[in-house]
């Protein structure tokens, strides 16, 4: 007589049979995939193959121009190019000072907005309203607050008697990237906020509870229960907003266009203008690809980072 464990059907120690899958059923599986993968495949990793390619070629605008292989000279040649040093710089300087001000805002907002209050509902949705704002029209907005004539701050001043403070805030050089950087503040706070406000609400209310029993002021009761609570939280939005506030493009595009002088000409901008002002497409997809890698290495010490914390 044949037992159950002598069946070679049957797996043993309860644990069920693998399926197996016919070439058939692969196929069909592969078939449904398709429509997803075609728009990535083309539009997404199509672009950036080819990008990479052209980072070591010397091709630029035109028609029937003809393209060869140039291999490191793109990036030898970028080594020595200041005008992108000085773009990086000022990238890590809206970077930082962007992220910076938006933990720090947004903390403060997401504590209040986890608070008891009237109409709490209502404040949380418009907290959100500069986030679901595109940043064209989130340019054009704060343009208009700008404006050295007719702006909304410009005339604020003049209303209070402070004429000595208006100033063409977009166009002056040492007011340019402070004005950038607030708006990048207002427009990228809130998706810090609800991710704060949402790490703030998996905090135990027992631990506070506690540690007021035990006599802690509420400062203290933040320093040592909210804070190291929200430590995994504080790392993983501070991370992901570094990484995109130093990929920006379109807000500052609309803004200033890099100007005035270059004194927000971010990276993304400088491969732009690049590219598609003086045509050297080869030159600007080494200055894409200069910018993938960092980013790249961004996220795989994040990555890690959270791996580590995982584990």
């Amino acid at each position: 007589m044949t037992t159950l464990a002598e069946r070679p059907d049957v797996e043993r120690a309860g644990k069920s049979p693998r399926p197996t899958r016919s070439r058939s059923d692969r196929t069909a599986i592969y078939l449904l995939l398709l429509p997803s993968l075609l728009p990535i495949l083309v539009l997404s990793v199509f672009p950036l193959l080819r990008g990479i390619y052209l980072g070591f070629t010397d091709a630029r605008a035109g028609r029937n121009v003809d393209v060869t292989f140039t291999g490191l000279e793109n990036y030898r040649e970028l080594l020595h190019d200041e005008l992108f040093w000085n773009s990086f710089k000022i990238g890590l300087l809206w970077a930082f000072g962007v992220t910076v001000l938006q933990f720090v805002l947004a903390l403060g907002l997401a504590l209040l907005l986890n608070q008891q209050l009237r109409f709490r509902g209502v404040a949380r949705v418009l907290a959100v309203v500069p986030w679901a704002m595109p940043p064209v029209v989130v340019g054009i907005l704060w343009k208009l607050v700008y404006h050295p004539d007719a702006g909304l701050l410009n005339e604020f001043f003049h209303r209070i008697g402070a004429d000595g403070l208006r100033t063409n805030w977009l166009g002056d050089f040492s007011t340019a990237l402070p004005a950038v950087i607030i708006v990048g503040v207002w427009a990228g706070m809130p998706q810090t906020t609800v991710v704060l406000l949402a790490g703030l609400q998996g905090v135990a209310r027992e631990l506070h509870e506690a540690a007021a029993v035990d006599g802690a002021s509420t400062w203290h009761r933040f320093r040592h229960v909210t804070l190291p609570a929200l430590a995994p939280v504080i790392v993983a939005i501070t991370s992901l907003d570094f990484i995109w506030n130093f990929n920006s493009f379109g807000l500052v595009y609309v803004l200033t266009a890099g100007g005035p002088g270059g004194k927000t000409m971010l990276p993304m901008l400088f491969a732009y203008e690049e590219a598609f002002r003086y045509g050297n497409y080869g030159y600007a997809a080494a200055l894409g690809n200069v910018m993938v890698v960092i980013i790249v290495t961004l996220l795989a010490v994040y990555l890690r980072r959270r791996l580590r914390e995982a584990n």
